[in-house]
């Protein structure tokens, strides 16, 4: 009697699960129906439906520009090339010589202070 009513629990749960399966592949649509339906909206990827897309056309003419850049150049508006805001100045050189350097790495070797390789702070990228 017991495993007749596993038995039925057992095929109830298969048929179940069987159902799903098919029922969760009857729903999604095919890859030339998803393909078609993104050619169709034509939205770029990324962006929300109805979203507005920005104008990529200046509202100046060229000659406008040209003529704008002369005067600023012509009253010293122009920031130098090479000389942007928020450009990163070259580091100084170091104060102390090598051999002072050499000196205070040999005093902490001894003492056991040296950071172990690959744990110091992360070199600035150039």
């Amino acid at each position: 009697m017991k495993m007749s009513s596993a038995l039925t629990v057992l095929a109830a749960a298969a048929a179940a699960l069987i159902a799903q399966g098919a029922y969760a592949q009857a729903s999604s649509p095919s890859r030339a129906e998803v393909k078609a339906e993104a050619k169709a909206n034509k939205t770029p990827a990324g962006e929300a439906e109805n979203a507005p897309t920005p104008d990529k056309k200046s509202t100046t003419t060229r000659a406008d520009r040209k003529a704008a850049t002369k005067t600023a150049r012509k009253e010293g508006a122009l920031t130098p090339a090479g000389e942007a805001e928020g450009a990163k100045t070259p580091d100084t050189k170091s104060s102390t010589t090598r051999a002072e350097r050499k000196a205070k790495t040999k005093e902490a070797r001894k003492e056991g202070t040296l950071t172990p390789a690959g744990e110091g702070q992360d070199t600035p990228k150039k």
